[in-house]
């Protein structure tokens, strides 16, 4: 193979970016004038006064606008993070995302904290204030779930076969000779 490149192998170079003073020439002429006469004072070349009234501004007015060429300056001198920055639509974009994840992550826990209730047969706490949720895209209609009705009667049913078995297992014990029985510590009739 022939290791010469020729001119119409290499590959395109973007065109040099303008730097310096070259982009200064596209600058408005007013800003030209200003930022001409605030770079002479400050050269020394002229007192604050003088250029002041070149540019037809008063004194303060000058002053003001110095402050903010200087403060431009100062800005413009920072180093420049290293990379592609996020725009804001995109900040906005994942922050949205990361909203909708955790979102989902909080009603997923409520979900588990009141299975858990139910299981152990807790009261449910009061329901807090309800909040407009974000807009969803709509499913379809939802059907109302049961689950609940059948859980509450699957532990009523467990509760009665329990202080059966606790009845049964008392009643073998009951001497004549006693008129009443007392529970048992812990054990529910």
């Amino acid at each position: 193979m022939n290791d010469v490149v020729t001119p119409k192998s290499r590959p395109h170079k973007a065109p040099p970016k303008k730097e310096g003073l070259a982009r200064l020439q596209h600058a408005p002429s007013e800003a030209q004038r200003l930022g001409m006469a605030i770079l002479e004072v400050l050269a020394g070349g002229c007192t604050p006064t003088e250029a002041a009234t070149r540019l037809g501004l008063s004194l303060p007015r000058y002053y003001q606008l110095e402050a903010r060429a200087v403060e431009g300056l100062v800005c413009a001198c920072q180093p420049k993070p290293l990379g592609k920055q996020p725009s804001p639509d995109t900040r906005l974009a994942a922050l949205e995302k990361q909203l909708r994840q955790v979102q989902r992550e909080c009603a997923r826990q409520q979900a588990l904290v009141r299975a858990t209730q139910r299981s152990a047969s807790l009261s449910l706490p009061a329901k807090p204030a309800a909040t407009k949720p974000t807009a969803k895209p709509k499913r379809g209609p939802r059907q109302k779930r049961r689950p609940t009705v059948r859980a509450l009667k699957a532990v009523a049913m467990l509760q009665n076969q329990l202080a059966g078995e606790v009845a049964a297992a008392i009643q073998p014990d009951v001497s004549p000779s006693c008129s009443a029985v007392a529970p048992t510590a812990g054990v529910e009739v």
